[in-house]
């Protein structure tokens, strides 16, 4: 068993043989879904999430083990690696306590330390290191007077000594390591406000905050604050003890001849080389550990949001809400087809309410209309009151609901939505893309860039390589989670799908045009570029509907069909008799009483994969996401002007972050439950209460009518 091996098994809590097990199934070029789906039985059921930090950390270990040999060789080279020194290398765990070790023996820039040694001071520097000859070290130095190499005295002599000391200390990586320990424990990050006036930063005009506790949005927002100079950003450390720590390691005696020039030389090695580089480590830890705990949430709130409930079964009108301009209306069948289109002006300047209403109530009639999706972006309120004052002059039932329209200002002017939607308008693809959002939100969210869906905190201000990969991540998993329709699923949809990439997601849609409805998963394997591995991987996620084989509208690979069909055989049922509505109700009484230990033996199958099988064959072409809660229905409008305190509300989780959670009640703006409000028992992290897209209930605890927000609270709301 290797170091990786151990680490892993260690840090995530697992048996070595599920590493093991782990790594040969990534080596083996699996994907993630894939893994965590269909080879539960090697990993010990690891869940996608796991698997994602598994990846990431193997990646890691492995990198820091070939920078290890890397070292080796490079100090190898100089001929000064001892078995000490190996095994000090070895034993580093983070890639900054390695370069640290290899910090003395890195070719260097000029420096003072340098120069000095070109001037024959080195033997100098090492007679004061020692501090062991009694003669004096004034007298000792005069032997290095050197006027050609420019050292025209005893003092240059010294200070060029000194020079060369102070550059050891800062390499010692002992050192650096109980220094930057001494930090973490003890340091404090302070911060002050400029000259320029700006709220923004108001908390941060004279902050300050041990850097062991500060949570990690603090750490972005003053990142943020730095970077815009609004705000000045200090690491206050322990500077009398660590010099101390220092000094007490270096000087022999305190008495002695050597003592004031090491102490200078400590004093300048930390003020002039090892605290800049100390405050840089300490700012770039914060900001890294920061940012993952960011791109940790934004992911979390992106797959709640991409794996929101779809509103099916209703034609839908997109109002993408705007003043000037208009707001433009998009009519959506119950299949995602475009109808009918047109531009309304109920809105200021224009005031058009009248005539807003008549070309509404003809699409109502026209189309039957059930449901009106609004996006939440300017004049979203007012066309909020428009809508809901309309729909009560129809004589059918008729609701709305808000809908989060961030990037979809994106996608309408995307090559994407140029190649959907030719012949229509940029503006109106907004539109369309707001209804389509409430009947799938998976399959339209996944055209957009996943840092345009603003779910998220300081998304701008973290690692953007980090977060692209994260978040592609959480889109494999949520797009796999729930499996994906063959013959109606987008390119960009079907791209997300283990093993299919672009290339392959164009060339099945090309596929299925030139030749009609795909029968059958097999039929992939005629697919360009669709080979044997790539159709291992997506086969599982993969639905036909009205094909040959009743299990391909479930999860169960067809390296198991022949599993489920024995299964279905013991109970005395056919794969045809899953079509069959009672039948499959007696299928799934049965399947319910099944013992899985003993059938796991007779059918020779694993037993986490035979219970997929069961859950898989019991509701064959359910979507998962149907369990979700569903969206907020409304006919009426509530404005801000209608809070009180003590109010209790219903409302949608739109956004979670570490300090609590924002809530659509139906006014201008979310309300914002704190964390200390979420419940009534301690929350450390409040995505362990809620996530994106919960329904709850909230209770009104604080109006600021000026600046038009709400604070709520989810203690005793019910």
């Amino acid at each position: 068993m290797n170091k990786i091996t151990t680490k892993i098994a260690e840090e995530l809590n697992i048996r070595p043989s599920q590493v093991e097990a782990t790594i040969k199934l990534i080596d083996d070029g699996n994907t993630i879904p894939f893994i965590a789906r269909y080879r539960k039985e090697a990993t010990g059921n690891l869940s996608d999430e796991t698997l994602r930090i598994f990846d990431e950390r193997l990646t890691y270990l492995r990198n820091l083990e070939e920078r290890k040999e890397e070292i080796k060789r490079l100090i190898d080279e100089q001929g000064k690696l001892t078995d000490e020194l190996s095994k000090s290398i070895d034993e580093a765990n983070i890639l900054s306590e390695l370069e640290d070790i290899y910090r003395p023996y890195k070719p260097k820039k000029r420096t003072k330390a340098t120069i000095a040694k070109e001037k024959g001071l080195e033997p100098l520097s090492e007679i004061i290191f020692n501090q062991d000859t009694k003669e004096s070290i004034y007298k000792i130095a005069e032997e290095y007077i050197n006027p050609e190499k420019g050292v025209e005295s005893v003092e240059d002599a010294i200070s060029g000594a000194k020079d060369i000391i102070a550059e050891n200390i800062s390499d010692n990586a002992d050192y650096r390591k109980k220094i930057k320990s001494m930090c973490i424990r003890e340091a404090v990050i302070t911060t002050k406000t400029g000259k320029e006036e700006n709220h923004t930063y108001d908390m941060y005009s004279d902050f300050s905050e041990s850097i062991r506790s500060i949570p990690s949005h603090r750490i972005l927002a003053i990142n943020r604050g730095e970077k815009e100079d609004a705000i000045k950003v200090k690491i206050e450390k322990p500077d009398d003890k660590i010099l101390l720590y220092i000094e007490k390691d270096i000087i022999k005696d305190q008495k002695s001849q050597y003592a004031e020039i090491l102490r200078d030389t400590i004093q300048d090695s930390y003020q002039r080389l090892i605290e800049p580089s100390i405050d840089r480590e300490l700012r770039a830890d914060l900001s890294e550990k920061a940012e993952d705990k960011a791109i940790r949430v934004f992911g979390k709130n992106a797959k709640q949001l991409l794996l929101q409930a779809p509103l099916k079964g209703m034609t839908v009108i997109g109002f993408d809400p705007a003043y000037r301009t208009g707001c433009k209306i998009a009519v959506i069948d119950q299949t995602g087809k475009l109808l009918d289109t047109a531009t309304v002006y109920p809105t200021e300047p224009q005031n058009d309410v009248e005539g807003a209403k008549k070309v509404l109530k003809t699409f109502i009639d026209k189309y039957d209309v059930k449901m009106f999706a609004i996006g939440n972006g300017t004049a979203s309120r007012e066309s909020e009151q428009f809508v809901a004052d309309l729909i009560k002059e129809v004589d059918k039932e008729v609701y709305y609901t808000i809908v989060s329209e961030a990037g979809a200002s994106v996608y309408s002017a995307s090559k994407l939505a140029t190649e959907e939607y030719p012949d229509i308008n940029v503006s109106l693809r907004g539109a369309i893309s707001i209804a389509r959002r409430l009947q799938d939100p998976l399959a339209e969210l996944v055209k957009i860039d996943p840092k345009a869906i603003g779910v998220g905190q300081y998304q701008h201000d973290v690692n953007q390589k980090k977060l692209s990969e994260s978040l592609t991540g959480v889109v494999e998993d949520a797009v796999n989670s729930v499996g994906v329709d063959i013959n109606t699923a987008t390119p960009s949809l079907l791209s997300y799908v283990a093993g299919i990439n672009k290339t392959i997601a164009k060339n099945i849609v090309d596929y299925r045009d030139e030749n009609g409805e795909i029968k059958s998963r097999n039929e992939l394997l005629k697919v360009p570029k669709l080979g044997k591995v790539a159709y291992e991987q997506c086969a599982g996620f993969i639905r036909v509907f009205n094909g040959k084989n009743p299990l391909e509208i479930t999860g169960v690979h067809p390296e198991s069909y022949e599993k489920a069909e024995n299964l279905l055989k013991e109970l005395g049922y056919t794969k045809k008799d899953l079509l069959d509505k009672e039948t499959l109700e007696e299928i799934k009484n049965k399947l319910n009483n099944v013992n899985i230990s003993e059938m796991a033996k007779k059918l020779d199958v694993g037993e986490l994969t035979l219970k997929d099988i069961i859950d898989e064959i019991s509701k064959p072409g359910r979507d998962p996401r149907e369990d979700l809660p569903k969206p907020i229905l409304r006919n009426d409008v509530l404005k801000f002007e209608d809070l009180r305190d003590g109010m209790v509300l219903n409302g949608t989780v739109r956004n979670v972050t570490d300090f609590g959670a924002f809530v659509d009640i139906g006014v201008k703006h979310d309300g914002l439950v704190h964390i200390s409000q979420l419940s009534n028992s301690f929350v450390k992290n409040p995505s362990e209460v809620v996530s994106v897209g919960d329904i709850v209930k909230v209770k009104v605890i604080g109006i600021d009518n000026e600046r038009q927000k709400v604070s709520l609270s989810m203690k005793d709301a019910n």
